[in-house]
């Protein structure tokens, strides 16, 4: 395990009819910009109860904020900010609006071109503070200082961060708020917060055991509770149990001291981009082929995560680890979460594309030894046609 400092000043606030409490979280003369999405919290209540607590503040809002947010549109509520004096931001939503909150909060005080700050990791030093509440347990933006940013015009999705800045004060979450879910949403968080912890996880040993255990419990509570927080909209206990995960997926915790994968990850940004496919369910296809084409470099740890997540212990090395892969792609499909490029009509002719966009972003050596290169992304896609 190497050194490193771990620092989260996010506040957590959990818990069914946690919403009220907001109002003690924000100062009390702020101007606050209301970020959210498509409108959906105006349909289920919850944007009635988080401007009931904030009644006694002056409330703006910014509707809009697309899935995978976009550069275009974020750009306009960074004009609202500077033309309304705007002195906090408030983020009401999944990881999309809280993604692109993050970036309003940076791109308003910064000197110069915004896209720089993804795309040329400009430095970010100051940022409108802002908070979350969060309506969908997938990401784990809302306790970490990391976000992704698309950009149509260009195609491209890039990732930026500047933690501690860039961490929400506080974050609500309230599993009451999965009932209005969708059954695809659903699914969607749980495979995106499992994907997250196998970035972290599925590298090489690093003496790190308690972080491998954290991780290990994390992915054993999302299979344990995935199927039933899908089918069962009103398992508040199910619920509790993804959030938590979720969010404890991604806040720094089991990534300290680590060298960490992220490659599935930036293989399907690129296919986001290019064909519009729901983040989760890009990883839940790149997923499997990583695994297998990685396999050898990855040899250890895979077969540490099919004895201790999945039980599995009879057969030589490649049988156990090729059913903790199979277990692993059953589990993405029983989410109702397809695996393969030809399920959303896909052929060779985007893998190419996906090579040459990763080549053109600079991203040519990829994964926890840099090693996933553009040949190996060709065929880690290839097998998941």
């Amino acid at each position: 395990m190497n050194n490193f400092t771990f620092f989260n000043p996010t506040k957590i606030i959990f818990g069914e009819n946690s919403i009220s409490k907001i109002s003690g979280e924000i100062p009390q003369n702020a101007r606050i910009l209301l970020t959210y999405g498509g409108g959906s919290i105006k349909q289920n209540g919850i944007y009635n109860q988080v401007m009931k607590s904030l009644e006694h503040f002056n409330v703006l809002e910014f509707g809009g904020i697309e899935p995978n947010p976009q550069y275009t549109t974020l750009m306009k509520a960074v004009g609202l900010c500077k033309k309304e004096n705007i002195d906090f931001l408030l983020a009401v939503g999944g990881g999309s609006v809280l993604d692109g909150t993050k970036f309003i909060a940076a791109a308003a005080s910064f000197k110069g071109e915004p896209w720089d700050i993804p795309e040329k990791g400009s430095k970010v030093s100051k940022v409108i503070p802002f908070g979350a509440v969060i309506t969908l347990p997938a990401t784990g933006s809302e306790m970490n200082g990391f976000a992704v940013i698309s950009r149509k015009e260009t195609g491209q999705k890039l990732s930026f961060g500047a933690p501690p800045l860039t961490n929400p004060r506080f974050s609500v979450l309230d599993p009451a708020f999965t009932r209005s879910l969708s059954r695809r949403q659903r699914g969607n968080g749980v495979v995106d917060a499992f994907v997250h912890v196998t970035e972290q996880y599925l590298t090489f040993p690093q003496d790190a055991p308690l972080q491998d255990r954290f991780a290990e419990s994390i992915l054993k509570t999302l299979i344990a509770e995935g199927r039933s927080y899908l089918d069962n909209p009103d398992n508040i206990d199910a619920a509790k149990n993804i959030m938590w995960s979720a969010t404890m997926a991604l806040n720094g915790l089991i990534s300290a001291g680590v060298i960490t994968d992220w490659a599935t990850h930036s293989i399907g940004h690129e296919l986001t981009a290019l064909c519009g496919i729901d983040h989760a369910r890009t990883l839940a296809i790149v997923w499997p082929g990583m695994m297998r084409v990685m396999q050898q470099e990855k040899k250890a740890k895979l077969l540490q995560f099919a004895e201790r997540v999945w039980d599995i212990n009879n057969g030589t090395d490649e049988e156990i680890i090729e059913k903790a892969i199979s277990n692993t792609e059953n589990f993405f499909e029983n989410l109702d979460v397809p695996t393969h490029l030809s399920d959303y009509q896909l052929n060779e002719l985007v893998i190419e594309k996906v090579a040459e966009n990763l080549i053109k972003n600079g991203f040519t050596a990829l994964g926890e030894r840099k090693t996933v290169t553009p040949e190996k992304v060709r065929e880690i896609l290839k097998s998941r046609l």
